[in-house]
């Protein structure tokens, strides 16, 4: 007779579903947004008719659609650890996604305003990596350490070109689809290990 095993508690279940459901938002979110930064990238690449930016496009739908399935598949493999969070984690992504998003507004007003919109992919791009940061403690991700440094990294590449006088169009190219590379790799790690 085989030996009976304790039945999970509910507490338990509740924390590996919390655990699914936020890998698999994260997932269709990184996914997304790395497609808007390709789309973005793209857009220095020729008029939106020409064959490079229309192939970028289509290729980076493809990407995400994949990883948006990878993440959402019945037989995903669960995530090798349950997530801890924070107390009133969900209030605190609020307040950083909120920040995010008021600091890229502020950020473009900033370098339009000042005569400088060839600033607007790298400091976007920074905004959003240091947005990471906190991210990786209230969703108690570790990974996402390693998307905001990643995604600063590109911001402070895009920086350097600008100051080195890198055309706009070339700017939007290496900060859009260096963006969207880290993101779709860190979807992809989410929708994959977890």
């Amino acid at each position: 007779m085989p030996p009976i095993r304790p039945a999970a508690s509910t507490e338990d279940a509740e924390c590996h579903e919390l655990t699914r459901q936020l890998r698999r938002r994260g997932t269709l979110v990184l996914a997304v947004f790395a497609m808007l930064w390709a789309f973005s990238g793209a857009s220095g690449t020729g008029s939106a008719t020409d064959v490079v930016p229309v192939t970028v496009e289509v290729a980076a739908v493809l990407v995400t659609v994949v990883a948006i399935y990878l993440g959402h598949r019945e037989g995903a493999a669960p995530s090798p650890r349950t997530v801890s969070l924070p107390a009133n984690w969900a209030r605190g992504v609020g307040i950083v996604n909120g920040a995010e998003v008021l600091a890229i507004l502020a950020v473009i007003a900033a370098t339009v305003g000042t005569g400088h919109p060839r600033l607007v992919p790298s400091a976007v791009a920074l905004v959003v990596g240091l947005h990471f940061f906190p991210l990786a403690r209230l969703y108690d991700q570790r990974q996402y350490r390693w998307t905001g440094a990643l995604l600063s990294a590109v911001a402070v590449a895009g920086f350097a070109l600008t100051a080195a006088g890198l055309p706009g169009e070339s700017l939007r190219i290496v900060v859009g689809l260096g963006c969207a590379l880290v993101l779709w790799a860190t979807a992809y790690h989410l929708a994959l290990r977890g």
